[in-house]
């Protein structure tokens, strides 16, 4: 009879002890990050801890897998419906999570957000990205701009800065002279080289659809345009007048060392660059400008972004939601982008926080801002043809800047993969 009652009491005990945490509020919030790297996981570690103090009853319990296999590991764990609250998705993981019905609609909770106001236009079609419902909310933004060695220009006379990619071009062959190892611009000839050379073709062509780059608004596949196939021609006599022989090899690296060297005074690049070249050059031998535009009189402009989302089956979505406000604040982004690299999502932030209202990043609050010169674009992600797309278009560029194949037979054989 002892024995009864004791397990009675036991049990009990147990349970006024659930009840007293569930009434407690206790809350362990698991937060998975697929950006990781030693730098950046200790920077949100910081956040997490900042958010723990100030809500003593949330734990936030952060998975940082290496960063190779972090998509794959969150795919795993959504499909299998393993506890996580918050989640990180990028750009091209989002169509397939809502696809798969994993990801939980934030309208109205976003609505309801006073510093949802804040954030850009870009922020907002960012969040909307998947059936123009946020499921999403942007952390920070890859937007490319132009970075010019202003002491080596002036050093050759030039003091107006190129507002046209003809303009820059025709710097570009003011400043080359190849027996002193002087060339104009930073070329991309590998890993993701197709948004560069996408760049500098397409701005040419006038009517763009912002959906796909690749079409025209018209529904015609933009880089068989005349108008394309003739920036293509321009594009392989930019670099064999004003490029590095080797630069047909060169990827982010390369890119920036060839600048800092002095080597190319012309780079395009995104924001997470600028730390780099300050710490080793310095702003006062370079300076940041919204890039050319082309003959369109815009700049096709593509964007990548990381984003926070809450998983459908979370059992603590108010919770996630409220950390995600914390750390999606004009204040924490700000922070967080200062020593992380990108840019941020608050228009408040470019106007009142000097780091970002004053010098380099005004190049890219002009491109933000400014829809009549910029058109920001998508790539079309979520086809199926999109996987191999990158490792083509390279290959194919090789041969023609190496002069295997024609521009002609560089843009059917573009036409071919996409038909």
């Amino acid at each position: 009879m002892k024995r009864i009652v004791l397990v009675v009491m036991v049990v009990l005990a147990a349970t006024l002890a659930i009840s007293c945490g569930a009434s407690n509020g206790k809350v362990q919030l698991t937060f998975l990050e697929v950006l990781t790297s030693p730098e950046r996981t200790a920077m949100i570690n910081g956040i997490i801890a900042d958010y723990e103090k100030l809500h003593p009853n949330v734990t936030i319990n952060l998975i940082s897998p290496p960063y190779e296999s972090a998509d794959n590991k969150l795919t795993m764990m959504l499909n299998n419906d393993e506890k996580l609250d918050i989640i990180e998705v990028r750009d091209y993981t989002l169509r397939q999570f809502v696809n798969n019905k994993k990801l939980e609609n934030l309208e109205k909770r976003l609505a309801a957000w006073s510093e949802g106001k804040d954030l850009l236009p870009i922020a907002l079609a960012s969040a909307r990205t998947a059936d123009n419902i946020a499921y999403i909310i942007p952390q920070f933004f890859y937007i490319k701009a132009l970075f010019v060695r202003t002491d080596i220009l002036a050093a050759k006379g030039i003091t107006v800065m190129p507002k046209t990619f003809d303009e820059l071009i025709a710097d570009c062959k003011k400043v080359t002279n190849k027996k002193k190892g002087q060339f104009g611009f930073d070329w991309r000839g590998k890993s993701s080289e197709f948004k560069f050379s996408d760049l500098i073709q397409l701005s040419d062509v006038p009517n763009i659809d912002p959906n796909n780059i690749y079409k025209t608004a018209d529904g015609a596949f933009s880089l068989a345009t005349p108008e394309a196939q003739a920036a293509l021609v321009k594009y392989v006599n930019l670099f064999k007048d004003s490029v590095p022989s080797d630069g047909i090899n060169w990827g982010f690296n390369e890119q920036v060392n060839a600048f800092i060297s002095g080597v190319t005074p012309f780079l395009i690049q995104d924001p997470d660059t600028v730390s780099l070249v300050d710490k080793q050059l310095g702003r006062d031998k370079y300076t940041v400008i919204p890039l050319p535009v082309g003959k369109s009189g815009k700049a096709v402009v593509d964007y990548g972004f990381a984003s926070l989302g809450i998983p459908s089956y979370s059992k603590h979505k108010d919770a996630a939601w409220d950390f995600i406000k914390f750390f999606s604040s004009a204040k924490e982004n700000a922070a967080f982008c200062k020593q992380y690299g990108p840019l941020p999502v608050h228009a408040s932030t470019y106007a009142d926080d000097p780091f970002f209202s004053t010098g380099v990043y005004q190049a890219w609050r002009t491109e933000m801002s400014d829809q009549d010169h910029y058109l920001f674009v998508k790539y079309p992600l979520g086809s199926e043809k999109w996987p191999a797309w990158p490792q083509t278009h390279e290959q194919t560029m090789q041969s023609l800047l190496l002069g295997k194949i024609s521009p002609t037979e560089a843009t059917a054989k573009f036409a071919d993969y996409w038909k």
